[in-house]
């Protein structure tokens, strides 16, 4: 999941806008009081703080991180569109990763 959303990353950067997303991810713990305080104060700037999500959550050591970030654009109707797009990504390092996870050698 974390691939497919560092892949995606332009589009959600361009596209969306996050505040309703940083909401939900405070209330589940997947960022702390600071990172929400810091991220608030992007808010006149929606470009900046969807890349600062992002960035924060690439670095993030929360287990989910990635999937709370899609449950939580999952819980907003106006983002299926991005939904679908997350549903439906393929990239080739992900079609190798998973051939090799795959195979019980790894090879």
């Amino acid at each position: 999941m974390k691939l497919k959303f560092r892949k995606l990353q332009k589009t959600l950067v361009d596209s969306v806008n996050f505040d309703s997303i940083i909401a939900i991810l405070y209330r589940k713990g997947v960022i702390s009081d600071i990172e929400m305080t810091a991220l608030g104060k992007l808010n006149n700037n929606p470009r900046q703080q969807s890349s600062e999500l992002l960035a924060l959550l690439l670095r993030s050591k929360h287990p989910q991180a990635f999937i709370q970030l899609y449950v939580a654009i999952k819980e907003e109707p106006q983002l299926k569109w991005l939904i679908e797009r997350i549903d439906n990504f393929t990239d080739q390092s992900m079609i190798i990763a998973q051939r090799y996870i795959s195979e019980p050698t790894g090879e």
